[in-house]
C-alpha cells in the first residue's frame, strides 16, 4: 500500500512475496521500480487500461501482521491489509460502525473480498468509501520505512498532499480512536445497488470532546471537513442530557450548512450580479445536504 507506483514500459519481470512488513520494505528498496500490490483492484484496472506497466511486483498478501486489528491505548490499530469484507463483519462493526458501513458499500463481493483498507488510502481515489470516514475519525497512518523505521502521518495530510509517502515506504497500520459513540456513513451512487459514490458523508460524535466531526467525500479530490458547521451544531447538542433533543430545524440547517461549505456559490459576475449554480452542481449540493442531514439525524437518534 503505497502512493509511490513508478511506471515502466514492460510487463513484470520479477514478483516478490515477502512474509513481513520489513521484508516488503526491503524488497521495494532493492527494486526501486517495483509496485506493491495487495488486493489489486485498483492496480489491475490501471494495468488493463494500459496506464501502468510495472517492471516488478511486491505482493503483500502473505504479510499476516497487517491483515488483522487490535486494541492499543484506547485506539484500534488496523492493519492496512484488512479487506473490506473483513471490516464489514459484526465484531468490527460494533467498534467502528461507520468504517464497517463504508466497507460494505465498497462494491460487489469480489471487490470487497480483495480490496484492502491500505489500498483504498494509497490509491486516494476521490470516491474511496473509507476516506471520508478516516478523515472524520482523524485517523493516523503508521508508515513503515527502510531499516525498521516507523513514522506517523495524519491521514488528512496524506490525502491533501501535505505529506507524501517516500519511495520504499508502505502504509502498515491505521490508528483510529475508539469513541464508543454513534458513527454514520452514507453515500449516494445515482443507481440502485453498489456503485461509485457521487457524494458521501461520514459523521461521528465525540462526547468526550463534545465534538461533531463530519467529512464529505467524492465531490473533491480529497474529503472535505466543514469545520464551522461542525462547531455550530456541536454547540447546540445537549451533551450531558438527551442528545436527540436537537430540534428538526437545526438538523436541517446543519445539512444546508455542510452543503454550502462544500459546494459553494459561484462568485458574482463582473457587474456584481449573483450567478446561479448550474443544475448539476445544484443537484450535488442538495444531495450533500440530504446526506448530512440524515447522517446527523441517525447519529442523534
Amino acid at each position: 500500500m503505497t502512493t509511490h507506483a513508478p511506471r515502466a514500459a514492460q510487463t513484470p519481470q520479477s514478483v516478490k512475496l515477502p512474509a513481513t512488513l520489513d521484508e516488503a520494505v526491503a524488497a521495494l528498496a532493492a527494486m526501486p521500480a517495483a509496485v506493491p500490490v495487495a488486493g489489486g483492484t485498483d492496480l489491475m484496472a490501471s494495468v488493463n487500461s494500459g496506464q501502468l506497466r510495472p517492471a516488478a511486483l511486491v505482493g503483500l498478501g502473505r504479510i499476516s501482521e497487517i491483515r488483522g486489528w487490535q486494541y492499543q491505548d484506547g485506539h484500534g490499530l488496523l492493519g492496512a491489509g484488512l479487506t473490506h469484507a473483513r471490516m464489514g463483519r459484526p465484531d468490527f462493526a460494533a467498534l467502528f460502525p461507520a468504517l464497517a458501513a463504508a466497507a460494505r458499500a465498497a462494491g460487489p463481493p469480489q471487490i470487497r473480498n480483495a480490496g484492502t483498507l491500505g489500498g483504498n488510502i494509497a490509491s486516494a481515489a476521490p470516491t474511496g468509501d473509507a476516506l471520508p470516514v478516516l478523515a472524520a475519525l482523524e485517523a493516523v497512518l503508521i508508515i513503515a520505512g527502510p531499516g525498521g523505521a516507523r513514522r506517523e502521518v495524519p491521514v488528512a495530510h496524506l490525502l491533501a498532499g501535505m505529506e507524501m509517502l517516500r519511495p520504499g515506504e508502505l502504509i502498515g497500520f491505521v490508528r483510529v480512536p475508539l469513541l464508543h459513540a454513534p458513527q454514520v456513513f452514507l453515500k449516494a451512487t445515482g443507481r440502485t445497488g453498489p456503485g461509485r459514490a457521487i457524494a458521501s458523508v461520514a459523521l461521528v460524535l465525540d462526547p468526550a470532546r463534545r465534538a461533531v466531526r463530519c467529512a464529505v467525500g467524492a465531490i473533491a479530490p480529497m474529503p472535505l471537513r466543514p469545520l464551522e458547521a461542525e462547531q455550530w451544531v456541536a454547540s447546540l447538542i445537549d451533551w450531558d442530557g438527551e442528545r436527540g433533543s436537537l430540534v428538526p430545524e437545526a438538523v436541517t440547517a446543519f445539512g444546508e450548512y455542510v452543503a454550502a461549505a462544500c459546494v459553494p456559490d459561484q462568485p458574482p459576475a463582473a457587474d456584481g450580479t449573483e450567478q446561479p449554480l448550474p443544475p448539476g452542481v445544484l443537484h450535488l449540493r442538495r444531495t450533500v445536504a440530504a446526506l448530512a442531514r440524515r447522517a446527523l439525524g441517525r447519529a442523534l437518534s
